[in-house]
């Protein structure tokens, strides 16, 4: 399998999810990654539930689903959508659950979002970074150089990516 065959690290950031304060990827998006169905995946993780502890996989509150539907556009409840609150994994969990679909593409899939979790990580700690730096730098010049920093203070401020947080 080549890499052209995964969907890209971008579209992978954009299927992340932060809920509960965790970065999380929703169940039927990893099964469409992993080409299979959801209740495929979700059949597979119920097998082998002592593989994914509270860390590793959630299930949805009805407050966040419904959170969840608005923001992305889900079909309504009893309209041809889901029956069962979804299922979230976090990184260690989208890393388990290439152990319980041992194919191939679940193994290579399982590793683009590995990558694509620690690509965020880096992003957001790299701003922590330079926000340091920034605040070193404003304590060494005097206070003429105040509109610089706040104004690169405000272009920091602005989000990396759109991080969508669900909130119950």
């Amino acid at each position: 399998m080549t890499k052209t065959d995964l969907m890209s690290i971008e579209k992978i950031e954009n299927a992340i999810y932060v809920i509960r304060g965790e970065e999380v990827m929703l169940d039927h998006d990893l099964a469409f990654l992993y080409g299979v169905e959801t209740k495929t995946l979700n059949r597979a993780v119920k097998r082998n539930l002592q593989r994914f502890p509270p860390d590793f996989m959630f299930q949805l509150t009805e407050d966040e689903a419904e959170a969840l539907r608005c923001q992305i556009g889900t079909s309504n409840k009893g309209r041809g959508g889901r029956r069962y609150l979804p299922h979230v994994f976090t990184e260690p969990g989208v890393a388990m659950l290439s152990s319980v679909l041992s194919t191939e593409r679940a193994v290579a899939v399982s590793i683009e979002m590995i990558r694509a979790f620690i690509k965020l990580r880096e992003l957001f700690g790299s701003n922590a970074e330079l926000a340091r730096q920034l605040d070193e730098l404003e304590s060494k010049y005097d206070k003429q150089f105040k509109v610089v920093f706040d104004a690169i203070r405000e272009l920091m401020a602005k989000p990396v990516r759109d991080c969508k947080q669900i909130t119950g």
